[in-house]
């Protein structure tokens, strides 16, 4: 298991949860999603009302789970998380929307890969909080309608494009959630020290947080990772020269590439011509949605690699950082 994987993992969700934000005060970074989410919740409950729908989409790790506990709480409603997989028939939902009450929130994770039988179900649900029921098949099916409460659903994807358009339109706001800067991330390491009872030098956050990949799931798994360091060395505050050389040890560079990331880049710079994803994927032994889904997002947001029409190619700041030329971009 790589430690710089973005995806949730069994031993993170109890660790991430005890280090959460409880508010939007807390919450670190997404500024205009914060000022924005502020105004939305104030005036719902100005007016006594649920929330429009909500869409949270970016890579993962970026705190749309977060956010949505925190829309619950701020709004003091009761929040039902799912993960779409999980469910199987449109019956799974409909006993789930027929539980909530008014002001309950729906969080919906992945909801990206819900089948479509039971999208079917969430639109009138989502519109008219109304399900529509079909019951028999043939000539002698009837339709049941079934009114649920008024709540708010919020979806949760890492594929935005995979969203059907009828499913996407029916939410009333959306927000992309975007990597975070050394500064943000320093923070969220600083204050999630804190709550560990640890106090940590800033040199030290700000080293975790250059290693982070943007990402503050990446963060907190990495201090971690160093407090264990820290702890070998009977340091009550975790020190620079403790968080680097324990950083060394797990393998991830200053720029936060790993060895699987290295090898990615050393391909595609090697190549010295565009790469297609099954080239990439066959030459690493890697399944190609890992590899769009969890390797390339970074690596693209930062300039290392850029997407044709011909496949992936090496720019210029790889090439710098490997520290070996490419004729074709001098």
């Amino acid at each position: 298991m790589r430690i710089v994987e973005v995806e949730k993992i069994s031993f993170d969700e109890a660790y991430e949860k005890s280090l959460r934000p409880q508010n939007l005060d807390e919450y670190i970074g997404q500024e205009q999603i914060k000022k924005n989410l502020k105004v939305f919740i104030q005036a719902a409950k100005k007016r006594g009302e649920s929330l429009d729908h909500i869409l949270f989409f970016g890579p993962p790790g970026l705190g749309k789970t977060t956010l949505a506990n925190i829309i619950a709480n701020e709004m003091g409603s009761n929040l039902k998380t799912i993960s779409a997989p999980m469910l199987e028939k449109s019956g799974d939902l409909a006993a789930i929307l027929t539980n909530l009450e008014d002001g309950d929130i729906l969080f919906i994770d992945e909801i990206h890969r819900l089948k479509a039988s039971i999208e079917e179900v969430l639109y009138s649900a989502m519109e008219d909080f109304r399900l529509d029921i079909v019951i028999g098949s043939g000539p002698a099916a009837q339709t049941i309608k079934l009114d649920v409460a008024r709540f708010t659903l919020i979806g949760a994807t890492t594929r935005a494009g995979m969203l059907s358009n009828p499913l996407r339109d029916r939410f009333g706001m959306s927000f992309r959630l975007n990597f975070y800067n050394t500064y943000e991330l320093g923070e969220i390491i600083r204050l999630a020290a804190g709550k560990l009872n640890k106090e940590i030098e800033p040199k030290a956050s700000e080293e975790i947080a250059k290693r982070s990949r943007g990402t503050p799931r990446i963060a907190l798994r990495l201090l971690k990772r160093v407090r264990d360091f820290a702890e070998i060395e009977d340091e009550n505050t975790i020190s620079h020269k403790t968080t680097k050389y324990a950083l060394d040890e797990l393998g991830i560079n200053e720029h936060g590439f790993d060895e699987l990331d290295i090898k990615f880049l050393t391909l595609l710079a090697d190549a010295k011509k565009p790469l297609g994803l099954s080239t990439i994927a066959a030459a690493l032994s890697e399944d190609e949605g890992t590899i769009e889904d969890v390797i390339e997002p970074f690596l693209i947001a930062n300039g290392f690699v850029e997407k044709t029409p011909k496949g992936r190619i090496a720019t210029r700041k790889t090439y710098e950082i490997l520290r070996f030329p490419d004729e074709s971009l001098f």
